[in-house]
């Protein structure tokens, strides 16, 4: 595991600083947010298709291979766009193009770490895996920048884009030096639609994964596709601006890495069952708690408890499942969890960005906000729900059977 956590370190610090320098290169080239936008866009559109299929592939191939072959592909794409940026013969086409071979790369990449991460540690040491792995995934967010920035002052995009190639190389190194086994075993002798429906039908007749499936789907939609809005609020509400933003995407980032560190010291099932719980419920009234600040000291305060609650919540969520799930369902119940943070994530962002337009970002953050708390709550009505908080989320237990294709 440690292995993979030092490539996970590599790759993230290099997709952070890329997503810097792209931006920064093509509002050189245009001087247009738009086109930046554009090019984001083609980033991040890869997370609502590609999941389902690189969670097929997870479960049917060595999880090993499949991640390194993620990393080569960025390794590969980043190099190419250091050339062209090099040699000047760059285009913003070119940078679109890359874009989504990127985006679509990384897709695959999060779905088949968490899969591989459930067969390198016993399912009582996930928690602390993946809490690991999460407190490293929101350090990148700043390490990576901090790395290029520096780069891109003084030599300028081609320079980043070669540090970015090489950090994808050492963790696509690091990821070949990995010696456990890591098969899903899942069938090959059917269609990958067919193989993605029967993980939906396997995840769907496990009544607490289908619960926590559900639940982070709405989490991901309500409580954490706020960038869109944050730019309104902090010039509406903490007459900030642009800096107030920065700011604020900042306490989000600190949030998410001490959340995701705390996490993983909880290993009792009643303390695991409550904490799940209560960090939904603060998901939902923190967010609604910042449409109230109207000064950056509260402001602050209200992102880093949503941070913070969002990162345990989400790794709790995704150890649990996938301590519980079959090992030849693993691949695909991870797509899942990619598709909820990247795909639900962006259509919400996009429709946030839509609504914000018309009504004040305050009353949208508010309404998501008490919209999933109410979610978490009216979720105690279910028996499942109820047992897993009263009594506590296991750590480990086999579900009750692999449902096959084609039976009722």
């Amino acid at each position: 595991m440690r292995l993979m956590w030092l490539a996970n370190l590599s790759a993230q610090a290099a997709a952070w600083g890329l997503i810097v320098s792209r931006g920064w290169l093509v509002f050189d080239m245009t001087g247009s947010s738009m086109d930046v936008g554009i090019v984001t866009f083609a980033a991040m559109v890869p997370l609502v298709f590609v999941p389902p299929i690189a969670g097929v592939l997870a479960d049917r191939v060595d999880r090993r291979t499949l991640l390194g072959s993620t990393y080569a592909l960025n390794m590969a794409q980043n190099l190419v766009l250091g050339l062209l940026a090099g040699t000047g013969t760059i285009e913003e086409w070119h940078v679109v193009t890359l874009s989504f071979i990127n985006g679509i790369a990384r897709a695959a990449q999060q779905s088949t770490s968490q899969a591989l991460a459930a067969n390198l540690v016993p399912p009582e040491r996930l928690l602390n895996a993946l809490s690991l792995t999460g407190a490293t995934q929101h350090g990148a967010r700043l390490v990576g920048p901090a790395l290029v920035t520096p780069l891109l002052a003084v030599f300028g995009a081609p320079a980043a884009f070669f540090l970015c190639t090489s950090l994808y190389g050492v963790g696509w190194w690091l990821i070949g030096r990995i010696e456990s086994l890591a098969v899903g075993g899942g069938r090959r002798d059917e269609s990958l639609l067919v193989s993605f429906v029967a993980g939906l039908r396997y995840a769907w007749a496990e009544p607490l994964i289908k619960m926590m499936i559900l639940l982070v789907m709405f989490h991901c939609g309500l409580t954490m596709a706020f960038e869109s809005l944050l730019p309104n609020f902090a010039l509406q509400r903490v007459g900030a601006g642009s800096t107030g933003f920065s700011t604020l995407m900042i306490g989000v980032g600190i949030g998410g890495l001490v959340g995701s560190i705390s996490i993983g010291g909880v290993t009792e099932p009643r303390t695991r069952g409550r904490l799940y719980l209560a960090l939904g419920l603060l998901s939902g009234l923190g967010q609604a708690g910042l449409s109230f600040a109207t000064g950056m000291p509260l402001a602050f305060l209200a992102v880093v408890i949503m941070g913070a609650s969002q990162a345990a919540f989400m790794t709790m969520s995704q150890s649990t499942i996938q301590a519980l799930g079959l090992n030849e369902y693993r691949g695909r119940l991870a797509s899942l969890n990619t598709f909820s943070l990247g795909g639900i994530m962006s259509l919400m962002n996009l429709a946030n960005g839509f609504l914000g337009t018309s009504l004040p970002a305050s009353v949208i953050l508010l309404s998501n906000g008490l919209l999933f708390a109410a979610i978490m709550a009216v979720s105690f009505a279910s028996a499942v729900a109820r047992m897993a908080y009263r009594e506590g989320l296991p750590v480990a237990t086999r579900p009750r059977v692999a449902i096959e294709p084609g039976l009722p």
